[in-house]
């Protein structure tokens, strides 16, 4: 352990830590507050209980990820994919949607799991490691590596959507691609061309594959003609901008809530700090996010390694999109498509898989640099 502190990263631990600390405060908020407002919470204390003992094993996760050197995790690629299979198998026999419309939770003794949280993390370090194949030993840029990245993609990406129809994690998914595809060095011409194919491919997923209403999810935010009164498709979305309006400057006072809502301790957790701390809330949780993000992209540039940077950029990444698109659904600009705010919003698997993901950077800060990047860093 005096190693570990030593050489891990603890200024990410530290900033991971404040946010998750901050995160059991605004989910007693949220959840209070729908409990007072006649929602079945059944016993809100629950919540906290469970956030806080996700925050434990989150703790032990990342101690866990920085010590165990990710080369390590690369190597056994075929066993991490084994282990998204079992994922993607449990969720078509024991899935829920919980009212939701996706099939993205297995439940059991109580306890959810949300597998698509897990799948990403795995895909991130199992694309990590063909990429820097393919950059090192073949030219990344060539069609055949092209296709085999595109494949393995969609081998993650379509069952998922299949499956589950969770549209939020399969955005994800797609932009992590994005991101580390870029990242590894591809030529930009495969963006061109991968932009074209998707643009001809839209009009039949449109058609044949997307649920009516994840089509009014997804027009919704731009078309007011599809809830014109506020209360159909777009009525959390309205409550959100309410709640986040009467937060003002440094939030409303005690005991007095503006809005209740479901999935205010979830998906519009930023909605429940934007009503108690007001803006100023609102600015801190983004620099806080902001500065462990653009940390972890530090970390990556400055590994000296391929695998490592991409590692770096590709959970960067994946932590910006989530950012970016909850705080949107928060706001009005985005599709509400269940991503939930990393650190903040209630739920394990979220926050399990978070510090997770930060140990893995931490690990890459924790293991030698190689020696001709020595004098560099």
């Amino acid at each position: 352990m005096k190693d570990f502190f030593h050489r891990a990263d603890i200024f990410l631990l530290v900033m991971c830590t404040i946010c998750a600390l901050f995160s059991l405060w605004a989910v007693s908020k949220a959840v209070t507050g729908m409990a007072a407002g006649g929602w079945d919470m059944s016993s809100p204390a629950k919540y906290i209980v469970v956030q806080g003992l996700s925050i434990v094993i989150g703790l032990f996760a990342f101690v866990f990820f920085t010590i165990i050197d990710a080369d390590l995790l690369g190597q056994q690629w075929k066993l991490l994919w084994g282990v998204i299979i079992l994922l993607l198998i449990a969720l078509v026999v024991f899935g829920q949607d919980d009212g939701t419309g996706n099939k993205a939770w297995i439940r059991f003794a109580g306890i959810g799991i949300q597998p698509s949280e897990f799948i990403k993390i795995i895909y991130i370090i199992i694309s990590a490691r063909h990429m820097t194949y393919l950059k090192e030993y073949h030219d990344i840029s060539s069609f055949w590596s092209v296709v085999q990245m595109a494949g393995h993609f969609m081998m993650v990406f379509a069952p998922i959507f299949i499956i589950s129809s969770d549209l939020g994690s399969c955005m994800i998914i797609l932009f992590v691609f994005l991101i580390m595809f870029f990242a590894a060095g591809v030529r930009l011409y495969w963006f061109a061309a991968g932009g074209a194919a998707v643009a001809a491919m839209v009009p039949l997923l449109w058609t044949y594959f997307f649920k009516d209403y994840q089509k009014q999810r997804i027009i919704a935010p731009y078309d007011p003609s599809i809830d014109p009164t506020g209360y159909g498709i777009t009525w959390q979305t309205t409550q959100s901008k309410l709640t986040l309006a009467s937060g003002r400057l440094t939030g409303v006072e005690e005991g007095h809530t503006a809005t209740v809502f479901t999935g205010k301790h979830t998906d519009f957790i930023f909605s429940c700090i934007g009503e108690n701390l007001g803006m100023i809330g609102c600015i801190a949780v983004i620099a806080m996010l902001t500065i462990i993000m653009v940390h972890c992209v530090k970390i990556g540039l400055q590994s000296g390694r391929t695998f490592d940077m991409l590692l770096c950029i590709g959970i960067a990444g994946a932590m910006a999109f989530q950012t970016f698109i909850n705080i949107g659904m928060c706001i009005g600009i985005t599709p509400v498509i269940g991503i939930t705010l990393p650190f903040f919003s209630y739920g394990g698997s979220s926050m399990v898989t978070m510090y997770a993901a930060m140990g893995i950077i931490s690990g890459v800060k924790y293991k030698p640099k190689p020696e001709r990047f020595a004098l560099i860093y």
